[in-house]
């Protein structure tokens, strides 16, 4: 068996192992692996992959666990469950999105994001628990690229709902929705950067959306490679329990020859996003109230002055991308003296 985390309790039957567990949905049984150190959530993650139904549908039934099952962040070493019993088997309750026309991902918006202190954002980048998730998710997932990557260019990693796209607001077209300038960034940072769209949506929806926002086809720009949830980990903090992240050694894992920390930014709303890899993050302003705001919203363009001055360095890694409007006003500044 492969091994996994063994920061868990020591008394937890499986805990530095994987755990091969049976989950009945719709009258068949399938097989799962997980360990004592993942969570509920991330036991739902792997039943989604062999199942197609997504965490958020998913009622998970098991012998006077049914509350403690409705906690994504609970530990399964910390279920009182015998991992070692041969017939280990869940019930799964839950519908498929093949039928849904509206998009399925209706779970409250996240309104506690939060910053960790550079000490401990280190400390839980480095905690071996979290290094154990990401290399099982490497293993795991496959990147599907869509676009040849290309040599010498460095990569943008976009999240979707409320960085390109106000996903709450109703409109009578996504279009409406859409951030202002998308096409114009995009085009003019595909210049210089690969680009990759990552959501902690289902890749169903992300390939719906940016379809109906003229991103996948777009004749200016080609995006390389989408990732979903399924790609995310669901990592410990000392101060602020378990979460999910989007980790970009992944993608630096399967494509070492192009591309690394040293080339990589990514945008998102949500800070935590980044705790795997907090020197490549840029905290993006939300775009909400779509109809209100479109008029005014200048982010993408400042961003695209911010990407072009930087792509210029060999080494972003070393960036404060926190302090991105300043360096993006300086730069402008000695351009125009110039």
């Amino acid at each position: 068996m492969a091994a996994c985390s063994s920061s868990s309790s020591s008394s937890s039957p499986g805990t530095e192992e994987e755990i091969t567990l049976k989950v009945k949905w719709t009258g068949k049984e399938y097989t799962v692996r997980v360990c004592a150190d993942d969570t509920v959530g991330e036991l739902k993650r792997r039943i989604c992959e062999v199942t197609n139904v997504l965490p958020i549908r998913q009622k998970l039934l098991y012998p006077k666990l049914a509350s403690k099952l409705n906690d994504d962040s609970l530990l399964l070493s910390q279920l009182s469950i015998d991992f070692n019993k041969s017939s280990l088997k869940f019930t799964m309750i839950g519908t498929t999105e093949e039928d849904l026309i509206v998009d399925p991902v209706d779970s409250p918006e996240i309104l506690d994001d939060f910053e960790l202190a550079q000490e401990e954002a280190i400390d839980t980048k480095d905690m071996q628990v979290n290094k154990q998730k990401l290399t099982r998710r490497i293993n795991h997932f496959k990147v599907e690229i869509q676009n040849p990557c290309r040599q010498g260019k460095k990569l943008l990693v976009l999240d979707i709902d409320y960085t390109l796209f106000d996903h709450r607001s109703t409109a009578e077209n996504p279009l409406q929705l859409m951030r202002p300038y998308l096409h114009e960034f995009l085009t003019a940072v595909y210049a210089e950067y690969d680009i990759m769209i990552w959501s902690a949506t289902s890749m169903k929806w992300i390939t719906l959306k940016m379809s109906q926002l003229g991103v996948l086809d777009n004749p200016n720009y080609k995006i390389t490679a989408c990732l979903d949830h399924l790609a995310m980990i669901t990592v410990q903090t000392a101060s602020r329990g378990v979460f999910d992240c989007k980790p970009l050694g992944l993608i630096w894992a399967q494509f070492p020859e192009f591309y690394s920390a040293s080339n990589t930014i990514m945008f998102d709303d949500l800070r935590r996003n980044f705790v795997m890899n907090p020197q490549n993050g840029l905290t993006i302003k939300p775009f909400r109230k779509a109809h209100a705001n479109r008029d005014s919203d200048q982010e993408l363009v400042k961003l695209t002055q911010y990407l072009l001055a930087i792509a210029e360095l060999d080494d972003l890694s070393h960036l404060d991308h926190n302090k991105w409007e300043s360096f993006s006003e300086d730069t402008g500044k000695r351009r125009r003296h110039n």
